[in-house]
């Protein structure tokens, strides 16, 4: 990804709701204007949830995702039904699909039902209006408390009111995102800032982590220097300037060596806490790391990625943070792992949650999580909190968010 791409967390996501056959996949190729998705009379074609990131005027950058039927059978059926419910957790618009020949079902009701309970902005797309109509429609419109405000009728055989379609979803957009910034709300044009980069055999081959790009971008766009260098480098780095940098940003498995080279009157944070703040769950997280004091034998702690990749043999959630963990409480804990879209609905078995900095989800899943541990009084932090706080460092990590003349950060 380069600099200049919109990372698929920061774009729009639209979910594509409806049974079987209601014309999901249709729909999205009607609004790309391409075959993007593939189309069948065959019902139940699209067995998982499949995203696609594009360009969709007059929207932007989004990413939509086509969804399993929520009329699919058998047991295999109802797992997919299960994980198309599942993505209600990070999508930004929801569009619900009826088939206007079948009217519609209570399915249909259902997921409706879901995405109010949600508060998901939302259209009911009526389809197939070329062809017959259930006579029943417009009692059963009136019945959901559906509108020509929170409806529209379209074809996407002839393209009819599709161009409308896209008009009405864009009114449905959120708040944007511009107001929030990574770090350069707390910096000024000229400002130097070290962002120290591991090159090990967990880096991806010839590029940076998106986090790392984000700051990178964050930090130039608002005319301050960037300076990269790898942990290596860093005390040389740090001799050879003039002044002292405004800030270091550092990758949180080397938190601890990092900070014996920074002098503590450098501020230094790391990505992970600043992605915390950046999704808006600094607070929590802060709070969460109190529960490493008190873990204990036989406690499960879950270990949660937001994004898949392969492990590596000293993989940082799996290897490095279990072993700081057991080192810092002394305690035999038992760890469990997620990725992906995998985050257990019952917590109530965890003593904590310790979360990845969640660059690749989406504002609405991450809070989802977040919501879901709350709920359950379950402690959840990040990597970034836990590794900061087990190496005794996270009130430094925290300083530079401190406001002038608060005791605390």
């Amino acid at each position: 990804m380069s600099l200049n791409s919109t990372p698929s967390s920061e774009r729009i996501h639209i979910g594509i709701f409806g049974k079987r056959n209601a014309g999901k996949s249709s729909l999205i190729n009607a609004m790309t204007g391409q075959n993007s998705a593939v189309v069948s009379e065959v019902p139940g074609t699209t067995t998982d949830p499949v995203s696609k990131a594009m360009e969709l005027q007059p929207l932007g950058p989004v990413v939509i995702i086509d969804t399993p039927g929520m009329d699919d059978i058998g047991n295999l059926g109802r797992l997919r039904v299960q994980k198309t419910y599942q993505v209600l957790n990070k999508a930004d618009i929801a569009l619900l699909i009826i088939d206007v020949d079948a009217g519609i079902t209570k399915e249909d009701g259902m997921v409706l039902q879901r995405i109010r309970e949600k508060k998901i902005p939302y259209l009911v797309v009526l389809n197939k209006i070329d062809s017959a109509r259930c006579m029943y429609l417009s009692a059963q419109m009136e019945a959901y408390g559906l509108t020509d405000e929170n409806c529209i009728r379209v074809s996407t055989r002839t393209g009819h009111n599709i161009y409308e379609l896209k008009e009405k979803v864009a009114h449905l957009i959120p708040e944007t995102k511009e107001k929030k910034k990574i770090i350069s709300d707390l910096l000024q044009p000229g400002d130097v800032v070290v962002l120290v980069v591991p090159v090990d055999s967990g880096a991806p081959k010839g590029r940076l982590i998106l986090p790392q790009q984000q700051t990178i971008r964050d930090i130039i766009d608002i005319g301050a220097v960037a300076v990269v260098v790898k942990d290596t480098q860093l005390e040389q780095t740090l001799d050879k300037m003039r002044g002292c940098p405004k800030l270091v940003i550092t990758d949180s498995q080397i938190f601890r060596n990092v900070s014996s080279i920074v002098p503590e009157y450098i501020p230094l944070t790391s990505f992970s806490i600043l992605f915390a703040r950046y999704k808006g769950w600094l607070d929590v997280t802060v709070k969460g790391t109190e529960k490493l004091w008190s873990l204990k034998d036989g406690d499960k702690v879950l270990i949660s990625e937001g994004c898949t990749h392969h492990r590596q043999c000293e993989d940082i959630g799996t290897v490095k943070i279990p072993s700081w963990i057991r080192e810092f409480t002394g305690a035999d804990v038992e760890f469990v792992f997620t990725s992906g879209q995998e985050f257990p609905t019952d917590l109530s078995k965890y003593a904590m949650i310790i979360h990845c900095g969640g660059c690749t989800l989406t504002d609405r899943e991450m809070k989802y999580r977040l919501k879901c541990a709350q709920d359950q009084n379950v402690p959840i932090t990040n990597y970034g909190m836990c590794i900061a706080y087990v190496n005794g460092i996270l009130e430094r990590s925290l300083q530079i968010f401190k406001k002038q003349g608060d005791e605390e950060w």
